[in-house]
Formats: structure tokens, sequence, C-alpha cells
């Protein structure tokens, strides 16, 4: 990618994964779909901020539905944000996880 390239839409992407609320509903789909109340059940969080995050995931083109009777079911998209949150992983067990010490995101900003 040139240098010049608009990355306006990677800091969108990067943006809808930077809450810590979606990734584990991206890591939890991960394993399979699942429902707002399995997410909310799984991840100990109330109904409505998992439905928030699943609306925006889903806006984001990172989460589809599949609507059975009257309930959804939701899954990853694309198996690939599984793969990047893999390779974010790694990066940080390089990297000594010393992005939680920055002053601008680390932890202290929290």
């Amino acid at each position: 990618m040139p240098i010049t390239e608009d990355l306006t839409v990677a800091v969108s992407l990067f943006h809808s994964l930077g809450d810590q609320n979606r990734l584990a509903i991206i890591r939890r789909l991960g394993w399979g779909e699942a429902r707002v109340r399995d997410l909310t059940d799984e991840l100990m969080l109330a109904q409505s901020t998992v439905s928030e995050h699943v609306a925006c995931l889903r806006d984001c083109g990172l989460l589809v539905v599949r609507t059975e009777g009257r309930q959804n079911f939701y899954s990853l998209a694309s198996p690939e944000v599984i793969d990047l949150l893999e390779a974010a992983e790694r990066l940080l067990a390089e990297t000594g996880y010393k992005v939680d010490l920055c002053p601008a995101y680390g932890k202290g900003t929290r």
C-alpha cells in the first residue's frame, strides 16, 4: 500500500474494534453463532450493552445475522477478524505489551 493512500477506512475498522466489549463479543463469536441472550449470559454484560455493540459490529459489516423464528443468531461475517486479533496478540507479546504503558492509549487513559 502506498504511504499516501487514504487510511480512513482502516482507521474506521480499528476504531470499531477499539472497545473491550466488542472484542469480547467477537472472540466469543469466533467459537460459533450466538443470540444476544447467550452473549449476555456468557460475557456477563447487560442486554442493552450487548445489543448496542452487536448493532455496531453488524453495521460495520463484521457480524451477520440469521433469523430463526423470533430469534436472531449472530456470527462473524468473516473469520479473518479472528486472524487479525491473533496477529494483534502476537504483536503485543513481541513488544512486551508496552502499548499498555503508552500515555495516550495505555491503561492510565481508560
